[in-house]
């Protein structure tokens, strides 16, 4: 296995067949995610079946309620353009922020690569917090946000809202992470009147995903991209695709070693 650092956030994983894997690379794995943020791992010669297997061994997989199961796979789901009379629509956000234990890693398998766009971008959550202000990470500290879920449609005992600490110290890595999702998730700050809250929800949004903060990935055939949802954003970016963009999309639960 060999790495090569991204900037600003990321690492590219050569030279593994993530079907043949074992407990010792997902150990380096799961290290090299909470210290990178996002692995790419490219040249994959995996199937649906074998994706599952691989993810396993990081964990319980999970799914989110509201999203198009995989036919065959209901631990995976589909991330498709095909079929729509207008693109998806995709702001910077971390996946699920909305329940008390959101999923720990995201991957997903390329399927069906566009002719042209279709890039998946991401954010480095730990240099967000390193380089706030030290007045604005004074004034945040032991504050907590309210996500809130948007746009899915959820059974009645589904959970709906959660508070997580604005500043998230990362279980595997120790680093300090800003948690923040896309604005729309992001309703309250605790002990913050509503309009000071929306502000500093927009100031630190803006601040995460600035462009010397982000790293985008162009697809290949053959791409697996895992992320750690504590320590990155991320947004696919359809404007200006050419041809169909099929992924499919697991999530683990938990950083369960």
């Amino acid at each position: 296995m060999r790495t090569a650092v991204l900037q600003p956030v990321g690492a590219r994983v050569s030279d593994i067949s993530l079907p043949d894997v074992g407990t010792a690379e997902v150990t380096q794995l799961r290290d090299l995610l909470a210290g990178h943020g996002v692995l790419v791992m490219p040249g994959q010669q995996i199937d649906d079946a074998a994706f599952v297997l691989f993810l396993r061994q990081f964990g319980e997989l999970v799914f989110t309620q509201g999203e198009t199961p995989v036919p065959g796979f209901p631990d995976l789901n589909v991330v498709s353009n095909v079929g729509r009379s207008a693109p998806p629509r995709s702001s910077f956000h971390v996946d699920t922020s909305y329940v008390r234990q959101p999923p720990a890693y995201t991957a997903l398998r390329a399927v069906t690569i566009p002719a042209k766009g279709g890039e998946t971008l991401f954010t480095n959550q730990y240099r967000a917090y390193e380089t706030l202000p030290v007045q604005v990470r004074a004034s945040l500290a032991g504050r907590t946000i309210r996500h809130v879920v948007t746009g899915l449609a959820l059974d009645g005992d589904a959970e709906t809202a959660a508070e997580h600490p604005v500043f998230r110290r990362h279980p595997v890595s120790g680093y300090t992470s800003l948690y923040i999702s896309t604005p729309e998730r992001c309703v309250s700050i605790s002990g913050m009147g509503q309009a000071q809250a929306r502000d500093m929800i927009e100031f630190l949004y803006a601040h995460s995903t600035a462009p010397a903060n982000t790293y985008r990935h162009v697809w290949s055939p053959g791409d697996v991209v895992m992320w750690d949802n504590g320590c990155v954003l991320h947004r696919a970016d359809h404007a200006g695709v050419t041809g169909d963009r099929v992924m499919h999309r697991g999530m683990v639960s938990s950083y369960a070693r």
